[in-house]
């Protein structure tokens, strides 16, 4: 965090000249044609947001748009409105109804395509049965369960009858999954046997049942039979789901929701103490994610939309169950990952299906570059129309591959900026109107008022990324520690949302995300962004995928330790250690080259795709591994700490 009288905490290095407008053909089919929405919407940010408001469907119109307490806002006050109605019973009545909602795809190639009338129809039903064993409005429940349809039907069942509800990632150790079923107090957990990865199986009843003994409260366990394997069971608790639903019946009606009531917890791990339940609820988050899906991904009423993210998190809630669904879109929902049976899954899935639309991470995109062109070159990719990129900053090189090779130059890129306590997409290109530059997030989303602060809260050029205004979908608390909600997010830089990522300004306006405040090395006095860093390694030829963390350093203070992972057309040699290195000097300057090149096959990243830099920084200064029960895979960090101390 900043220190007194450090007005600049990230020092901007890298740059990147390319620009990519949009070709005349998607300007001229495009939903927003006109840059005058950013005017209109920075005029009356209030207004802008009520229209959005608008397109849904309320049971009782609102009294006031905006009540605004720093820190707290309250959108839409005294409106009512269900967000199961809006998702599903709107479409039922209308044209809509037999509209493919989800085209779903196992690991295994097992497929199904639910309409909106057959979710509607199942989600009425699980929300029946959830009535009938005694759940009620505020009652929250767990869900742990792996990427099949019946997870959104859960989750929309819950919200149907006003029931929070908690999804905790399938990746989550028990452990995990106790703290957030202990914080929340729910006395319902819905879960699966398993689920199905990278042609084996995820024990979730296990990890459930490891969990559940320190929550001696939770009352029933609904088990939906996916895999098959063999569970234990405890008569009185468990239930399977195919049994559960028989006590419900073929409607219930959607319960009025005010719409500052708690639509879901979704709780974030914090980089100490335990995790924090966001709140997010019902109306403004409607508010903001129908309008932000529409506009940012052109939605087009024949569009077949893929978020790949996990609806364990974030992008999950937003982007693939509750803001697709409610502006009536088709999305294809996969349960595996992107090299089974072979590393063209994905690609397989976009010609089968049809895709237009693709929303990935960069994390994924520098994982398809190490693995070659010829994985996606096997598939017919022309449906393609538009690609989007969340989690993380993107660096320029993965950007340019995944326009070149994914979108064979014609697709616009939406590089998306947010965060799960923000609710929706914040900062974004709008596709018709925007001159993409590799790497940059481009402009705030109409509506939207950012700004790169200093500590003093005074604009610069480089320095902290912070929100001036309320905006519809952002967080109302965290749950049951209002302390550290004010502290986490709103002590920092007073009168603003302190979002802890650093960011720079360019002279156009557009903002380039630099990452975590907390993923800042100081080298030599120089306060240096890891992403800045990881895009000038990824810039070189030979790298696909790096990683980079501080280490102490006697003399610099920190040394830059960098964790490269190489193409695979590309031998491993110490001459091109130093390449590399030079390579980063030449691009950023002297004072970030680093002092460490380690390869590595794989970086230790979690099921999401996230680095885990954490356990990087455990590697490089020799101290005892930290929890790795969330990584995709353990056994990397291992290798990964065998390499360094043989490269010592």
């Amino acid at each position: 965090m900043a220190k007194a009288g450090q007005t600049e905490p990230i020092e901007a290095l890298l740059k990147e000249g390319r620009k990519f407008p949009p070709s005349k053909d998607f300007v001229k089919q495009a939903q927003v044609k006109s840059a005058s929405i950013y005017k209109d919407a920075g005029g009356d940010l209030v207004r802008f947001w009520e229209k959005q408001a608008k397109r849904l469907r309320w049971m009782r119109p609102w009294k006031k748009a905006l009540e605004w307490k720093l820190p707290y806002a309250k959108w839409f006050v005294g409106g009512k409105l269900n967000v199961s109605d809006n998702c599903l019973d709107r479409h039922v009545e209308g044209p809509h109804k037999n509209k493919a909602a989800f085209i779903w795809e196992g690991e295994p190639g097992d497929s199904r395509v639910l309409t909106y009338r057959d979710l509607w129809r199942e989600v009425n039903r699980f929300a029946s049965a959830l009535s009938k064993h005694g759940v009620k409005k505020g009652d929250a429940v767990t869900i742990y369960m792996p990427m099949i349809p019946e997870l959104p039907i859960a989750m929309l069942a819950c919200a149907r009858i006003g029931a929070p509800h908690s999804v905790v990632f399938g990746g989550f150790s028990p452990e995990s999954l106790s703290d957030r079923i202990n914080d929340c107090k729910s006395r319902i957990v819905i879960t699966s046997d398993g689920g199905y990865r990278r042609g084996g199986t995820v024990p979730l009843k296990k990890n459930t049942d490891g969990a559940l003994k320190a929550c001696s409260f939770v009352s029933t366990v609904i088990v939906y039979r996916r895999t098959g394997q063999e569970i234990a069971w405890q008569d009185g608790r468990d239930v399977w789901w195919h049994d559960f639903i028989k006590t419900g019946d073929a409607y219930i009606k959607p319960e009025p929701m005010d719409a500052e009531d708690m639509l879901y917890l979704l709780y974030t791990s914090g980089s100490t103490g335990k995790p924090k339940g966001i709140i997010h609820t019902t109306g403004g988050y409607l508010t903001g994610i129908t309008a932000t899906h529409r506009m940012i991904f052109d939605l087009r009423e024949d569009d077949v939309y893929w978020c790949t993210a996990d609806i364990g998190w974030v992008t999950g809630h937003s982007y693939i169950v509750y803001g697709p669904l409610a502006n009536g879109a088709t999305s294809v929902m996969y349960e595996g990952t992107p090299d089974y049976p072979d590393k063209d899954r994905f690609w397989r899935i976009v010609e089968k299906y049809g895709v237009t639309i693709l929303y990935t991470a960069p994390t994924a995109i520098r994982t398809f570059v190490r693995w070659g062109e010829q994985f996606p070159n096997r598939c017919d990719l022309s449906s393609l129309r538009l690609l989007g990129t969340v989690g993380e900053p993107i660096n320029p090189e993965a950007w340019v591959w995944y326009w070149q090779v994914i979108g064979r130059r014609k697709c616009p890129i939406v590089d998306t900026w947010w965060q799960t306590e923000t609710g929706q997409i914040l900062i974004t290109p709008l596709p018709g109107i925007t001159v993409a530059k590799p790497g940059s997030a481009t402009r705030p989303f109409p509506g939207v008022s950012a700004d790169v602060v200093n500590d003093k809260g005074e604009s610069v050029d480089a320095g902290y990324l912070v929100l001036k205004k309320p905006w519809p979908a952002m967080l109302r608390g965290i749950y049951g520690d209002p302390e550290r909600f004010v502290k986490q997010y709103w002590s920092q830089v007073p009168g603003v949302y302190f979002t802890g990522d650093g960011a720079k300004r360019d002279e156009d306006g557009y903002f380039w995300l630099l990452g975590r405040i907390d993923d800042v090395m100081n080298i030599s006095g120089h306060r240096v962004s890891t992403m800045e860093v990881e895009s000038a390694l990824v810039d070189h030829p030979a790298v696909a995928e790096a990683a980079v963390i501080g280490r102490t350093h006697d003399i610099k203070g920190q040394a830059i330790a960098a964790f490269v992972t190489i193409k695979s057309s590309v031998t491993a040699t110490d001459p091109l250690k130093d390449e590399i290195k030079a390579h980063v000097a030449k691009k950023i300057g002297a004072l970030a080259r680093p002092d460490d090149v380690i390869y590595a096959a794989e970086l230790p990243k979690t099921r999401s795709g996230k680095i885990m830099r954490r356990l990087l920084r455990d590697v490089a200064e020799g101290r005892a591994l930290g929890d790795t029960t969330t990584l995709a895979d353990p056994a990397v960090v291992a290798d990964l700490k065998q390499k360094y101390e043989d490269a010592e």
